[in-house]
């Protein structure tokens, strides 16, 4: 792995997926002798996946329906 000039490197898939971090998920490093270690940070809240999509999400919709329309389409009623 290389740092780039920013100083910034990647974390590996298999390790963000084990340690649950997601995009702007925040993280605390600690030097431990010659070694750094980084963890998730202390009292940040833990979000699932599904809620970082569906913040992504907010405010998308361009269907140009009302709230009451798209409700009735979800519930079988045209």
């Amino acid at each position: 792995m290389r740092i780039t000039s920013k100083g910034q490197v990647t974390i590996p898939v298999e390790i963000r997926e084990r340690l649950g971090l997601l995009p702007n998920s925040e993280v605390e490093f600690a030097v431990e002798g010659n070694a750094v270690r980084i963890r998730r940070a202390r009292g940040a809240r833990r979000r699932g996946r599904g809620h970082s999509i569906v913040e992504h999400l907010r405010g998308k919709a361009t269907s140009g329906m009302t709230t009451e329309q798209i409700m009735a389409l979800t519930r079988g009623a045209r």
